[in-house]
């Protein structure tokens, strides 16, 4: 039993744990100590409580010096003052020394309205800043996917610690000393020189404008207004599940008909979904695996197994960067966002009778790294991509907003078909677990050649790190292995590597929680209860849809034969699969 720990903050006791420290004992009991630095993700086994940017600091009875309440721990008989006058002054001759070398460009920073720094500075009723003098530059970072405005930095190290704990990429590290630390790149090399997997996570972290994603809303537009283009749209299955918190709305709240009529009001000629792309992935993806598996039951030595998951571009690009070796594991499949432009672009293009040049293909993504993938030159025919623009959740809102829509007195509406219709099993692609449990609904059937006994594969679901299960085929065992988050992944695939586990298949996302975690979603600010709350509304919209096999869709089969022929025949192969690339060499980082 954990020793109890008695102590007093602001003339409430407190009771908790040894090991707790002053920030997490005041939130028990409802009292809000301001930080920058701390950052919990909870449910991750995450906590960043370096003590580092002094915001939470506190004045404990008998102490000399104020305390940082986020990395002193509790003591048997503590009195904490949170609000005293000594520590009012002193929190906000902190944030005013921060704002002294901090650019004053809020109205058009990315997180402007968003941002901790700035809202903090307005609670504290910050009007002036005493401190004036020089101000630390350095240059910006554009790569295609993320934006580092380094002069925004704060050396809160939040986005180090998510890169290095929960990610184990280790791009991002503090350099430099005194006025110029700051947090970068080794030898502040761009991003995509480094061995940043796009992930985002990071900027999921950062409490201000460092870093954010690249922003394409103008460009969408750009492209509306063009009448020359036909522009179509297609939305991820966690988005729908997220949007809703933009507008006011309880994380988890189902928001697929409003999002879609959102999409209609802002001008796009056809309103898709992923999800049907994701169904296709399944078709793909699942005749894949049961290839593998079939030769490998027939003594193919040459096979490879495990057949990994590749529907996630920060896991791609983390395989590609770390496990060069293992390249040819991965399915081939392309991921639901790719395969719906490669449709749009070849089969839609030819429906409507006009040039693939004239369609821009949009996505709207939960994902940071969708920019980068669909900017890969392998995901392009003479140039031109597959996807044109991928904007993430919140960039959607923005345009929503920018339209002056009123989302939440929108009608519920429907997608356009035919690249509208989805099943449950496509929506489940949204949450960990979820493709290879997609993919089991369907490959099951075309294994065994009988109906599923059950639908749901609740062992496939969860939220631990790492987990695995054994479904049985009928009699015949398949052992699947799920991660998320790239850390998690990490261990797995090293446990893969040294022959301790065997898998016939594995599952990973790089995003905690899987997709309804991604980068691009509203800022949770390490609360991962909103996560938790989006992964049940994926569940829920599952359960809601009359179709939830993959192959069970009407249009994926008039897609097969009036175009495709069929699954991993040769001319979807030639439109719906990929290769990789060894991208092993930014490890070695070169000054």
């Amino acid at each position: 039993m954990a020793e109890m720990i008695n102590l007093i903050i602001d003339d409430k006791k407190v009771q908790v744990e040894k090991g707790t420290s002053i920030l997490k004992a005041a939130r028990t009991i409802g009292v809000d100590i301001p930080t920058l630095c701390y950052y919990e993700l909870n449910g991750q086994n995450l906590e960043n409580r370096p003590g580092a940017c002094r915001v939470c600091v506190v004045e404990v009875e008998g102490r000399r010096n104020l305390a940082p309440a986020c990395a002193t721990d509790v003591m048997e008989g503590m009195i904490v003052h949170t609000h005293s006058l000594r520590v009012v002054n002193a929190r906000r001759t902190v944030v005013e020394l921060m704002l002294s070398d901090h650019p004053a460009s809020c109205l058009t920073c990315a997180k402007s309205g968003k941002c901790e720094l700035q809202s903090l500075a307005q609670k504290l009723g910050i009007r002036e800043i005493e401190y004036k003098g020089e101000q630390s530059t350095y240059r910006k970072d554009l790569s295609p996917a993320i934006i580092r405005d380094v002069d925004k930095c704060i050396m809160c190290r939040r986005c180090e610690t998510v890169c290095n704990k929960l990610q184990t990429v280790g791009a991002l590290s503090a350099v430099n000393r005194g006025f110029m630390a700051v947090v970068a790149t080794a030898f502040e090399q761009d991003l995509t020189k480094s061995p940043c997997v796009m992930c985002g996570q990071c900027v999921q972290a950062c409490p201000v404008g460092a870093l954010s994603e690249v922003n394409q809303t103008r460009q969408v537009i750009q492209a509306i207004s063009n009448p020359n283009k036909i522009v179509v749209v297609q939305t991820a299955p966690a988005v729908r599940v997220a949007i809703g918190e933009e507008f006011g709305q309880e994380p988890g709240t189902i928001s697929t008909g409003k999002m879609a009529a959102a999409l209609r009001r802002i001008g796009f000629n056809y309103v898709f979904d992923t999800d049907f792309a994701a169904d296709l992935t399944i078709m793909e993806e699942g005749t894949e695996l049961l290839d593998r598996i079939g030769r490998f039951m027939k003594g193919d030595k040459t096979v490879k197994l495990p057949i990994m998951t590749s529907c996630c571009p920060g896991w791609v690009n983390f395989f590609e960067t770390y496990y060069p070796d293992m390249l040819d594991i991965p399915s081939t499949a392309k991921s639901p966002q790719q395969m719906f432009g490669a449709i749009a672009k070849s089969y839609w293009v030819e429906k409507l009778g006009i040039k693939r040049e004239d369609m821009i293909v949009v996505s709207v993504m939960p994902c940071v790294a969708k920019k980068f993938e669909c900017q890969r030159d392998e995901f392009k025919v003479d140039g031109n991509p597959d996807v044109d623009y991928s904007i993430t959740t919140r960039e959607l809102a923005e345009l929503i907003k920018e339209f002056n829509i009123d989302f939440n007195a929108l009608p519920e509406e429907d997608f356009d078909k035919p690249l509208g219709e989805s099943t449950g099993a496509a929506v489940i692609f949204g949450a960990t677990g979820g493709v290879i449990e997609a993919a089991t609904r369907t490959a099951y059937e075309l294994f065994t050649k009988k109906p599923l006994p059950k639908i749901d594969f609740t062992e496939l679901r969860g939220l631990e790190g790492v987990r695995e299960a054994t479904v049985d085929f009928n009699g015949t065992p398949i052992r699947i292995g799920i991660a998320h988050g790239l850390g998690n992944a990490r261990k797995l695939l090293d446990k893969v590597k040294k022959g301790e586990v065997q898998y016939h298949a594995i599952e990973i996302m790089a995003c905690p929680g899987g997709c309804v975690g991604g980068a691009g979603q509203p800022y949770h600010h390490g609360d991962f209860s909103k996560v938790q709350k989006r992964l049940a509304a994926i569940y829920e919209e599952d359960r809601n849809k009359p179709i939830r096999k993959s192959h069970e869709n009407p249009y994926i089969k008039q897609l097969y034969e009036e175009y495709l022929g069929e699954p991993c025949g040769e001319k979807s192969h030639h439109l719906l699969h990929t290769h990789y690339f060894d991208k092993s060499e930014k490890i070695e980082v070169k000054e």
